[in-house]
């Protein structure tokens, strides 16, 4: 588990709050991020129900649960969604998800789905304070069909779910990536297994690539920095992945990593 603080103004700071560790995901490591304004705070990805605790523990350091001005789930996996009844319960927090998997989130226990609000296909605006604002950016069919992403203007710092995430054995545990070329080993054979397509990959650099980005921070694994966040971009437009690499069998070319 790691807590670091990736950007710190005056009034603003973006936390990687917590790093599961393998065995609480079932050998997956996952990140969960909270953005804070002044007392506000906005939770990204808060993990699975394993998680909860230690990632409770580590928001009280900044502040408490009547502070949580919003969750925000990327998407519907279970390393994200599967502790948000405990998170319904301690907090008054509107919760983010793409429209289009608000129905399946009753199978994880919720009854009382007042406090989603589905977040259109095109993204939107979500206004935490007067002047505390983040963008839910649309990432479709990039691992999920309706993936969202975080832009913090503030921090420039972009959330960005399972795009970039990366399966870091013990032995490599490091918190930035500096070095990409380095770092690609770990994420290639994930990305081309579990994109979609060289379609949806370059739609979605384009996007982002209007934002003034100073950091990408995963929802597994090390968060890219300096020149690493072009040369990952650079390397995603061009990536052949998911339906481009199936053969007329329905085999992929590639190895499943996950």
């Amino acid at each position: 588990m790691r807590n670091v603080t990736l950007f710190e103004g005056e009034r603003h700071q973006f936390i990687l709050l917590n790093e599961s560790e393998p065995g609480e995901e079932d050998g997956v490591r996952s990140n969960q991020y909270l953005v804070m304004h002044d007392q506000s705070g906005v939770l990204l990805d808060p993990g699975g129900f394993g998680v909860m605790p230690r990632v409770l523990a580590e928001m009280l350091r900044y502040i408490g649960p009547a502070e949580l001005k919003a969750i925000v789930l990327s998407h519907q996996d279970p390393d994200i969604v599967g502790g948000i009844s405990t998170w319904i319960e301690l907090t008054q927090a509107p919760i983010y998800v793409s429209k289009i998997w608000m129905r399946f989130l009753p199978h994880y226990g919720i009854r009382e789905m007042s406090r989603f609000v589905g977040v259109p296909d095109e993204g939107m605006r979500c206004r935490i304070d007067a002047d505390f604002e983040l963008d839910l950016v649309p990432a479709h069919f990039l691992h999920s069909e309706g993936q969202i992403n975080v832009y913090d203007p503030i921090s420039k710092i972009l959330f960005s779910g399972d795009i970039g995430s990366a399966m870091l054995p013990e032995d490599r545990d490091y918190a930035f990536v500096d070095d990409f070329q380095d770092h690609l080993p770990f994420i290639e054979p994930f990305h081309k297994r579990y994109m979609c397509s060289n379609r949806a990959t370059r739609i979605w650099v384009n996007a982002v690539s209007k934002l003034d980005i100073e950091m990408i921070a995963p929802q597994h694994g090390a968060i890219y920095r300096g020149s690493a966040v072009k040369d990952f971009l650079n390397w995603f437009d061009e990536l052949q992945c998911g339906i481009d690499l199936m053969t007329g069998s329905g085999i992929f070319e590639t190895k499943e990593t996950r």
